[in-house]
């Protein structure tokens, strides 16, 4: 289930619970109220493992390319070697193997930095959402603990 959906729900149900007269407290149905947020202990880790496989995307994609930057070095060493038995343009295989391997090294680099900027961003927006669900919940918590502390003091 979506943790947002779960958050929908817990904010349903406090605004379908009975207001308390003269106060800004709230009954909430305890049982509903539980079961939302086992939900929410059981959704949470699925969010976590979702970024998990995010992670494990950018180390995928960052694999293929280092794979990708050694195939093309190879490639180039072999062009180079192959340019260096011909006498007349010596000079010109060295330069251009070397422009293929800065290139192959740029372009690793460069989908390693998008991949870790995706993944940052990700995790820091599934960050703020904990933290957003984390405020709610002891909220929520508080207001229940309020209310329950008021129906054992005895009214003066």
């Amino acid at each position: 289930m979506d943790i947002l959906h779960l958050i929908d729900r817990l904010e349903e149900l406090f605004n379908e619970s009975r207001a308390v007269p003269l106060t800004r407290n709230v009954l909430v149905d305890e049982d509903k109220m539980l079961d939302i947020i086992d939900q929410m202990r059981i959704t949470i880790p699925e969010e976590v493992k979702k970024a998990q496989q995010l992670l494990a995307q950018r180390d995928r994609i960052l694999a293929q390319a280092q794979e990708e930057a050694n195939r093309t070095v190879e490639i180039a060493r072999q062009r180079a070697n192959d340019l260096i038995e011909r006498d007349a343009i010596v000079l010109e295989a060295k330069h251009r193997a070397e422009q293929i391997i800065q290139q192959a090294h740029a372009d690793a680099e460069a989908i390693r930095h998008e991949a870790d900027e995706y993944v940052l961003g990700v995790l820091q927006r599934l960050r703020e959402e904990l933290e957003r669900l984390l405020v709610q919940v002891r909220n929520g918590i508080r207001t229940l603990e309020d209310e329950r502390s008021r129906r054992a003091s005895p009214p003066l």
